[in-house]
């Protein structure tokens, strides 16, 4: 199945009214429940997220960081938090309807197992934490024009490709090779989905946006 098929029809199922609702809920939820953690403790977030920064000899020492770099690291921070919320919830609780897209999609495709809830917390935990201290080391390289905006990409993709290849690949693939051997362009897959997260409102699509595009990539090329 050429990408583009795979990206028409992911389109498709992201919009229907199960996929949706899924979203929103989860979506909105995080967003809802940092909204409120953040107001209610903005300024020791902040002095947080600054003293950890100071620390870093190439950042804290640098004049943009003194005068307001402090505000916008925990402003990004805090918008990171949101996306790594929204990831790991829908690793949690999206299995239902992959299945159920799978069953409509590729009715020959019979699950073969279940991801495990530790190991998929295990795996986005570590992609969030990998996610959020390169994001925080390499902060002032997202201000270089195009090369930032590549870097953070890719930084993004980081925190789908590991837990999508799981919670997806385990439903429909028990052999560790041939998982690992099938998973070759999970790094684009998670690129394309980390698109999303360059839209506010739209960054709640990312991750089952990924978890879907992968699925019809390992389906659709045993359906071929």
């Amino acid at each position: 199945m050429s990408l583009t098929t795979m990206i028409s029809r992911t389109l498709r199922d992201i919009l229907s009214p199960s996929v949706l609702g899924f979203i929103l809920k989860v979506g909105l939820g995080s967003f809802l429940f940092w909204t409120v953690a953040l107001w209610l403790g903005w300024a020791p977030f902040e002095r947080f997220v600054a003293s950890y920064l100071a620390m870093i000899p190439w950042i804290g020492s640098w004049q943009w960081f003194q005068e307001g770099g402090a505000f916008l690291a925990a402003l990004a921070t805090g918008y990171a938090l949101v996306i790594v919320t929204i990831s790991l919830l829908t690793s949690l609780f999206s299995e239902k309807l992959l299945l159920k897209l799978a069953a409509r999609e590729y009715p020959e495709a019979k699950p073969v197992g279940s991801a495990a809830i530790h190991r998929s917390i295990y795996y986005t935990l570590k992609a969030s934490v990998v996610f959020l201290l390169l994001f925080l080391l390499t902060l002032p390289l997202i201000f270089v024009p195009v090369f930032g905006q590549v870097w953070m990409l890719w930084l993004w993709s980081i925190l789908l490709k590991e837990p999508t290849v799981y919670d997806v690949g385990s439903l429909f693939i028990d052999d560790g090779e041939e998982l690992k051997r099938r998973s070759k362009k999970a790094g684009l897959i998670a690129m394309i989905a980390a698109l999303f997260n360059y839209i506010p409102f739209l960054n709640i699509f990312a991750p089952l946006f990924a978890q879907i595009l992968f699925l019809h990539y390992l389906l659709g090329d045993r359906a071929r």
